[in-house]
């Protein structure tokens, strides 16, 4: 998908992503999309110069291309990157780029603090975004107009994906994969690199607190027993009662767990298995309503669409067949 959610590329056509490394790039955010998407996408790696680039981890890598490498890129991810150790603003050269792809309706990324190279580009105004939850203070200093969300691992907001610190670049990733190809060739990759498809909640969970939360027990049980039963009407006092626990205590323990509230992930893993289904099977939408809990095909098509802006006989018309096209 081209410039956010309204295209979907021609079959065969090429989707071009220019990997742009600024000085003191992150190494570990350079190598995730690398390692997550080369088989779906032509990956290019740029710089505002070609040639050597340091890194934060003591090495330095070669750009072969420089920053016209962005044009004509159907996606630009900007890794993270130490702003502090060769001046601030980044090259003028680059963020010119930034700002020439996106108004010519590339969809523009960024992993970790890449988001600061996307705020001082001018991108950042009015947008939702997240950046590493110890730098979204300074980022939201810096760009006042950004609805800076420190508590999520990514924010999809169409044309503009942003990510939390480090390793939520691989759920940034892993979502484009969903995003463009279907769950099933994101599923793929995360088998392939030995990560999970889909972590719950946000980065509020990975946030030092100065005490730590009272750990009586984990609630994997009771969320793996959610996951069996997709097709319940399931409520928080259903879960609580599972967990042996009051409604209050299992609330609180599954958002430290988590990151987020019971009703929240439940929700997004019936959006999840919807996608499954949708790509895997030719059950009628009005059948995979009630396998996944909605009850009805008009609240599976409500919710649907909200959370993938496209509706479900849509989303199977696209990736229908993937599961058998991207099996291990």
């Amino acid at each position: 998908m081209d410039g956010g959610r309204g295209r979907r590329r021609q079959a065969g056509e090429a989707h071009r992503v220019a990997i742009l490394a600024l000085p003191d790039v992150v190494a570990f955010d350079l190598a995730t999309p690398f390692q997550l998407l080369g088989r779906h996408y032509e990956l290019t790696l740029c710089a505002p110069k070609p040639g050597p680039m340091p890194t934060t981890s003591g090495f330095s890598l070669v750009a072969e291309q420089g920053i016209a490498a962005l044009a004509g890129a159907g996606t630009v991810l900007v890794p993270g990157f130490d702003p502090r150790a060769h001046g601030w603003p980044p090259p003028e050269a680059a963020l010119q780029a930034l700002r020439a792809a996106h108004a010519r309706g590339a969809r523009v990324a960024s992993i970790c603090t890449g988001a600061f190279a996307l705020g001082a580009a001018g991108l950042l105004d009015g947008r939702r975004v997240t950046t590493h939850w110890r730098a979204a203070g300074r980022l939201a200093e810096l760009y006042p107009l950004a609805q800076v969300d420190p508590g999520v691992l990514y924010v999809d907001d169409g044309d503009l994906l942003t990510s939390a610190g480090v390793a939520a670049g691989i759920d940034l990733c892993l979502h484009l994969l969903r995003r463009d190809h279907g769950v099933a060739a994101a599923n793929a990759a995360a088998r392939q690199t030995v990560v999970a498809p889909h972590r719950a909640g946000g980065q509020a969970q990975f946030v030092e607190r100065a005490v730590p939360p009272h750990d009586d027990g984990g609630l994997e049980a009771t969320r793996a027993y959610a996951l069996a039963h997709l097709d319940r009407p399931l409520t928080i006092r259903d879960l609580a009662r599972h967990a042996c626990t009051s409604e209050r205590t299992f609330a609180r323990r599954f958002r430290q767990e988590t990151g987020t509230t019971p009703l929240r992930w439940l929700h997004a893993q019936r959006i999840d298995h919807v996608r499954r289904l949708l790509e895997g099977s030719d059950l009628a939408i009005e059948a995979v309503a009630r396998r996944c809990g909605f009850g009805s095909a008009a609240i599976l098509r409500q919710h649907f669409r909200r959370a993938t802006a496209t509706t479900p006989t849509a989303y199977r018309r696209t990736f229908a067949g993937s599961v058998g096209s991207n099996g291990p």
